[in-house]
Parts: structure tokens; sequence; C-alpha cells
């Protein structure tokens, strides 16, 4: 498995205002979306998050999205080294997602650009 790249999940209050401080800080423009009703925004290597609380603390669990070239792969190394996937692999609007817990407890969402 390859691991790509790291991106830091960030829930903030409001969206409008903290966009225009990480444009500045990564130097670059802000990719944004809508997901189950949470306004993000994709910015260098950070993925800001806001919208309803209820849907923020499901997201607050997650450490980090980590970006992987297959997550099929993903899913066989992940399992063999005992971590526990308790979503996906399915589909996102920018490639395929699933959500593991490693076996120290922590959680990661690992994505890849395939359709």
């Amino acid at each position: 498995m390859e691991i790509l790249g790291a991106t830091l999940r960030v829930c903030v209050d409001d969206l409008e205002k903290a966009i225009p401080f990480y444009e500045r800080l990564a130097g670059g423009r802000a990719l944004r979306f809508e997901r189950g009703g949470v306004q993000v925004a994709a910015i260098g290597c950070f993925l800001l998050m806001s919208g309803p609380l209820a849907e923020l603390e499901v997201l607050r669990k997650v450490a980090a999205t980590i970006a992987v070239t297959d997550v099929d792969e993903a899913h066989r190394v992940l399992t063999e080294l005992g971590a526990d996937v308790i979503a996906g692999p399915v589909a996102t609007p920018g490639g395929r997602n699933l959500i593991a817990r490693h076996p120290d407890g922590t959680v990661y969402e690992y994505v890849d650009r395939r359709g």
C-alpha cells in the first residue's frame, strides 16, 4: 500500500471566516463542496469542515485523512495488520474511501481518486 499524503481535518464554527486564513497559510485557493449537510473547504493539506454539531461530533473522531493509491489494497493491508475497517469502501465525490480503526484505537479515513 502506497501512502501519498495526509490531510489534517479541522472543524470550524465559521467556514467563511476560516478560509482566508488557511488560504494564506497554505498558499492556495479553497476547493469547496458539501457532504451530508457539512460544508467543506479543502486547502492544501487542510480539510476545513463546518456544519451541524451532531455531524461534526462524528467527523471529529477521525484523526486525519490519508491518501492512498488504492483503497481496496489499503483495506487488505489494514485488515492483515489487525485494523478494524468500520465503514467502506464507498464512493465519494473525489474517489473512494474507507474508515479504519487502528489497533491503538486511532480512527483514520483512507481515500483514493479512483471512481
